[in-house]
C-alpha cells in the first residue's frame, strides 16, 4: 500500500493534543476578563513562566469603522515595527494589512502602559501567549507580528504563540505568505467556532451598509459586556437572514475560484471548533473551503450567537479529548487515513448523512500538504546535497592553488581579474553558479513551508550553509566588482548581495545566541575561511574611500570619508590579529594589502601636512 495513502490524517490529532493543554482555557479566561473589565485596551497576567496578554474585543475606535476592509501597506506602520518587506518575489503584491485594524494596534503600542506591560513579561516569561476575542484579536496578531519582528531583531529565544477566538481576516496573501516565508506559521491559531460569522466577513464584498455593521457590531458588544446587555439591541430576523445569505453566496464563490480572489486571506492555523471537537487546519485554501462549508450547516441565527459561545467550545474541547471514539462494524474505515478523516469529521459535527459530508472530507485531503512529507523532502535535499560535494571540493582545490600562485594575489583577486582565464576557472565560475541554484531551490521550499518548522535549527542545514556561504560568497563578490556592476547597481553590501546570504547570517547568529556561554575559542593560526564572508566587499568599499578622500575638498566630506577608511582599518586589524581570516587576504598583491600600502602612505602624507585638522591619525599603524 502507498504510505501516502495509507498515512493517518492528523488535523484532528493536533486539535486534540492543543485541546489538552491549559493554553485555550487560560486564553479565554484573560479575554473574558479583557472583555467585561478593559473596554478598548487590554490585561495581561503571569502563569507560572508563561506571560499572557489579552486584547478586549470591544474595540470601537472610530477610525476603524471608517477605514473598514481598506488595506495599507505593513510598512506604513512606520519606526520599522514589522519584519522588512525585502523578501517579495518579483510582481508580488506588498503586505497589507486592515487599516483600520493597524490603527487600533499603534493606538494602544505607543501607550506607556503597553509598554511597561510588554517588558515586564518579556522579563519574566520563558514564552508568551497573545490572545483576544472578535477584534481583539486581530489586534492581538498585529501585536504577535511585531513582537516576533522585534525578538527576531534582538535574537531573542523567546517562545510567542498567538491564539485568537473568532477573530477577523487581517491581510492579504502576501501578508500570509511573508509570515510563512519567515516560519511563523506555526506561532499563530486561530479558533473559529463551526457558524461564526465575523471571521467570513471579510470574505464578503464591503456593500454592507454602515448601520447594518454599527448594529451588529453593538450587539456584540453589549452581549460580551454582560448577556443582559446584548437584549438591550434589536436585531431584526430579516437583517440576520440577509447577512447570512449575503456572506454565504460570496464564500461559495470564493471555495471554488480558490486562492488569490480575495482582498483578505487567512493566516496561520485554523482550529474549528463546534461542540464534538476540534480539527486543525493550516492551508489558506482549505481554511477557506472548511469556512464555507461549515457556515453551510448553519442558521441566520446560530450565525451571530456563535461568537458569544467560545467560553462553551473551549469549556468542552479542553474535555473532549478524553471522550472515547468508535465507529460501527460495518462503517469500519478502510484505512487508518480514512478512520483519521472520519475522527475529524465527527469533531466538526458533521454526520455521513448531511450533503456537506463529501466536500468536507474533500477539504480535509486538500489541507494534506501535497508531494512528500517534510521530513522526506529534508532527507531528499540532504542527497541532493551530497551530490553538490564534487563542485564544492573543485572550488577549495582552486582556492590552495590561488593561495600558492606566484602572483601572491590570493583567492579573491584570481578569481576577480582570471587573468589566465583557464577551463579550470570556467569550470569553477560553473560550480558556483549550480551551488547557487541548489540554495536557492532551499530557500523557495522554505518559504513554500514545504519543509518541517524546525529546519532553520538543525546543526546540519546551518552548518553546511555558513560554510557554502564562507567558501562561495567571496567569488560572488569578485564577479560583482570584476563585471563592474558596483558601477550600475552600487555597492555590493547593499545593492547586490543575496538574500539566500542574509538569511544564513541569520540562521548562524541564532545558533551562536543559542550557544551563548560556551568558552570562547581562540585561533592559534590563521582560518581556512575567511569568517566574514563580506570582508571582500568592505574592502572594496575602503578602495573608493581612500580614492575619494584623495581627490576632495570638502573638509565636513573629508572628516566622514576619514572617519568610515579609520573604522574599517580597526576592523580589519581585529580580524588579523584574531586569525578570523584566511592567509589569501595577506598575500602580498591581495586587494587587502595592497589597501593597507595605500592606507599607510595616506596616513603619512596627512601626518606631515595636516595634523591640527585629523588629531585621529595619530592613533596606532596599519600592518597587514
Amino acid at each position: 500500500m502507498d504510505a501516502e495513502a495509507s498515512s493517518f490524517e492528523t488535523s484532528e490529532v493536533l486539535a486534540t493534543f492543543l485541546a489538552s493543554t491549559p493554553l485555550l482555557s487560560e486564553s479565554w479566561r484573560l479575554c473574558s476578563i479583557a472583555n467585561t473589565t478593559a473596554r478598548g485596551s487590554f490585561v495581561s497576567d503571569l502563569v507560572g513562566d508563561v506571560g499572557y496578554i489579552a486584547f478586549s474585543g470591544i474595540q470601537m475606535a472610530g477610525s476603524s469603522e471608517r477605514s473598514c476592509r481598506n488595506l495599507v501597506p505593513l510598512e506604513s506602520a512606520g519606526n520599522n515595527l514589522f519584519l522588512q518587506q525585502n523578501r517579495l518575489n518579483e510582481g508580488e503584491e506588498p503586505v497589507k494589512v486592515d487599516e483600520g485594524m493597524l490603527h487600533l494596534f499603534l493606538s494602544m503600542y505607543v501607550s506607556s502602559s503597553f509598554q511597561e506591560q510588554i517588558s515586564a513579561l518579556m522579563e519574566r516569561s520563558k514564552s508568551i501567549i497573545v490572545t483576544g476575542h472578535s477584534i481583539g484579536g486581530t489586534t492581538a496578531s498585529l501585536c504577535t507580528l511585531w513582537l516576533l519582528s522585534y525578538l527576531q531583531s534582538v535574537s531573542s529565544p523567546l517562545q510567542v504563540l498567538c491564539i485568537t477566538f473568532g477573530s477577523p481576516l487581517l491581510g492579504n496573501g502576501s501578508l500570509s505568505r511573508a509570515i510563512l516565508r519567515e516560519r511563523w506559521g506555526g506561532n499563530f491559531c486561530q479558533v473559529v467556532s463551526k457558524h461564526d460569522i465575523m471571521p467570513r466577513l471579510l470574505f464578503a464584498p464591503p456593500t454592507l451598509s454602515l448601520a447594518q455593521l454599527h448594529s451588529l457590531l453593538q450587539y456584540w458588544h453589549f452581549s460580551m459586556d454582560s448577556p443582559h446587555f446584548g437584549k438591550l439591541v434589536q436585531l431584526r430576523d430579516e437583517d440576520k437572514a440577509e447577512l447570512f445569505r449575503f456572506v454565504l453566496f460570496h464564500m461559495e464563490g470564493l471555495a471554488h475560484a480558490g486562492e488569490g480572489t480575495s482582498l483578505f486571506c487567512p493566516l496561520g492555523s485554523y482550529l474549528f471548533c463546534s461542540e464534538e471537537g476540534a480539527v486543525c487546519v493550516d492551508n489558506a485554501a482549505s481554511v477557506t473551503k472548511m469556512m464555507h462549508l461549515l457556515l453551510m450547516t448553519g442558521s441566520p441565527s446560530s450565525s451571530i450567537e456563535d461568537h458569544l459561545r467560545y467560553g462553551d467550545y473551549v469549556g468542552k474541547s479542553s474535555v473532549q479529548f478524553m471522550n472515547q471514539r468508535s465507529f460501527m462494524q460495518a462503517d469500519l474505515p478502510e484505512t487508518s487515513y480514512e478512520a483519521g478523516v472520519a475522527l475529524a469529521l465527527q469533531s466538526l459535527g458533521i454526520d455521513s448523512q448531511q450533503s456537506v459530508t463529501g466536500a468536507a472530507k474533500d477539504c480535509l485531503r486538500m489541507a494534506r500538504r501535497m508531494g512528500r512529507t517534510p521530513n522526506l523532502k529534508n532527507a531528499e535535499l540532504a542527497v541532493r546535497l551530497s551530490k553538490y560535494v564534487p563542485y564544492r571540493a573543485e572550488i577549495e582545490w582552486y582556492k590552495a592553488s590561488c593561495d600558492k600562485s606566484d602572483d601572491n594575489m590570493g583567492y579573491y583577486d584570481c578569481f576577480k581579474l582570471r587573468v589566465s582565464n583557464s577551463r579550470g576557472e570556467y569550470r569553477v565560475n560553473m560550480n558556483r553558479i549550480k551551488l547557487a541554484n541548489f540554495w536557492n531551490d532551499l530557500i523557495s521550499m522554505l518559504d513554500n513551508n514545504q519543509l518541517t518548522y524546525d529546519f532553520d535549527r538543525r546543526d546540519k542545514w546551518i552548518n553546511s550553509s555558513h560554510s557554502y556561504k564562507l567558501l562561495v560568497e567571496p567569488l560572488d563578490i569578485a564577479e560583482y566588482y570584476g563585471k563592474g556592476m558596483h558601477r550600475v547597481k552600487g555597492h555590493y553590501l547593499k545593492y547586490g548581495r543575496e538574500r539566500r546570504y542574509e538569511i544564513f547570517d541569520r540562521w548562524w547568529k541564532e545558533k551562536e545566541e543559542r550557544s551563548r556561554g560556551r568558552e570562547e575559542y581562540k585561533r592559534s593560526k590563521f582560518a581556512s575561511l575567511t569568517q566574514d564572508s563580506c570582508f571582500w566587499a568592505r574592502v572594496e568599499e575602503a578602495r573608493e574611500w581612500l580614492d575619494s578622500f584623495r581627490s576632495e575638498s570638502d573638509m565636513t566630506k573629508l572628516d566622514l570619508l576619514w572617519k568610515n577608511i579609520d573604522a574599517f582599518a580597526k576592523y580589519a586589524t581585529k580580524l588579523v590579529d584574531s586569525r578570523e581570516v584566511s592567509k589569501d587576504v595577506l598575500a602580498k598583491n591581495s586587494s587587502y594589502s595592497l589597501w593597507v600600502k595605500d592606507y599607510g602612505a595616506l596616513k603619512s602624507e596627512l601626518l606631515q601636512h595636516f595634523p591640527p585638522q585629523f588629531p585621529s591619525f595619530v592613533e596606532g599603524g596599519m600592518v597587514p
